[in-house]
């Protein structure tokens, strides 16, 4: 999730678990440090774009390592509050902020390696949008609600934000599960496994749907608005089909830095050319042709590949805003209308 919403979730567990034994000022700003600890690993070059992303959510969210670390954040952040007679409690604090931290960061799309050093499975449910204000005003307004003046007596509040955030998750869990039970019994889909299927939701909502279905040759892309059936019951979900290049796919079959973003993805990438320029572009994030994360791995010299040092290339600064929110916003209404394109 985005950095402020992190921030929010860490103080709500820091106010909640450290309750009236702390300042709740120092409880907050305490959780929202270290909320934001995991994602510093943002700032670490592994050596090219590709390493960048499927590194980063990777030790910093491992589960074990959270663990490991807890102890010795808990160490600093009591000396820092002078409460070492709360280490304990600070302790729990410290390791319940990361753990949710990675937890909420698995419910992306993006992959968060949870496993790690035992695996380096990159799970990413993607049932909510990295940026979701549903998810986060109600724990931010329960947060607020204790800070304001007179608020330390009002703590139940701070749960009622966490309670309703954490509905709202599992109601984003519900809608994409519905989402994908009616795709995977459409014509469309009906030669495909549901690992060859995605639904993740569009920006800021879990109203409207985006809908991938990967074939070998081609993959189609379509929209599905949870208000469809009430506003057109008999209308079926409409995919646009865009072409993959098996050839040159399998011309970057040995290409180390395209194979990372393969399995990463888990399959749902494209390789095409722009010019010169072979690129590899991951499916999930974005939509086409505005992809987030689109890497060029490779020059074309005389009808051979010449590996490069991968970098992001993507298109997504060409989305135009202003249409694109308006199409975001009819759309989720249930309106017939094509996506924005370059």
């Amino acid at each position: 999730m985005d950095s402020v919403t992190q921030m929010v979730l860490g103080s709500a567990v820091g106010v909640a678990v450290m309750g009236r034994s702390q300042p709740l000022w120092k409880s907050a700003l305490m959780g929202a440090v270290v909320g934001t600890l995991p994602d510093l690993d943002a700032f670490i070059d592994y050596g090219d774009g590709i390493s960048n992303m499927v590194r980063h959510r990777g030790e910093t969210h491992s589960l074990f390592y959270q663990t490991l670390a807890a102890p010795l954040i808990a160490l600093v952040v009591a000396a820092a509050g002078r409460s070492m007679d709360h280490y304990l409690r600070w302790w729990l604090m410290v390791w319940l902020v990361l753990i949710t931290h990675a937890g909420l960061d698995a419910m992306t799309i993006y992959g968060t390696q949870l496993l790690l050093p035992r695996a380096a499975t990159p799970y990413g449910l993607g049932s909510i949008f990295i940026i979701d204000p549903l998810y986060t005003l109600p724990m931010l307004l329960g947060l607020l609600l204790v800070l304001w003046p007179g608020g330390r007596h009002r703590l139940h509040w701070n749960i009622v934000g966490l309670v309703l955030s954490s509905a709202y998750l599992g109601w984003t869990a519900y809608a994409q599960h519905q989402v994908t039970d009616k795709v995977a019994h459409s014509a469309a889909a009906a030669n495909l496994t549901r690992d060859r299927i995605l639904v993740i939701p569009t920006p800021f909502n879990s109203v409207l749907w985006r809908v991938v279905l990967l074939h070998p040759d081609r993959y189609e892309e379509g929209f599905y608005s949870l208000l469809d059936p009430f506003v057109a019951p008999e209308r079926d979900i409409t995919f646009t089909p865009i072409a993959r290049d098996t050839r040159l796919d399998a011309l970057t079959a040995t290409l180390a830095s395209a194979n990372k973003l393969r399995q990463f993805t888990y399959g749902f990438y494209s390789v095409d050319a722009v010019e010169n320029s072979v690129r590899i572009t991951d499916l999930r994030m974005g939509q086409h042709p505005y992809y987030s994360f689109s890497f060029e791995v490779a020059q074309r010299e005389n009808d051979q590949l010449k590996a490069v040092r991968s970098r992001n290339v993507s298109a997504r600064d060409n989305l135009p805003l202003q249409t694109y929110f308006r199409w975001l916003f009819d759309r989720a209404r249930g309106r017939t209308l094509e996506p924005p394109t370059l």
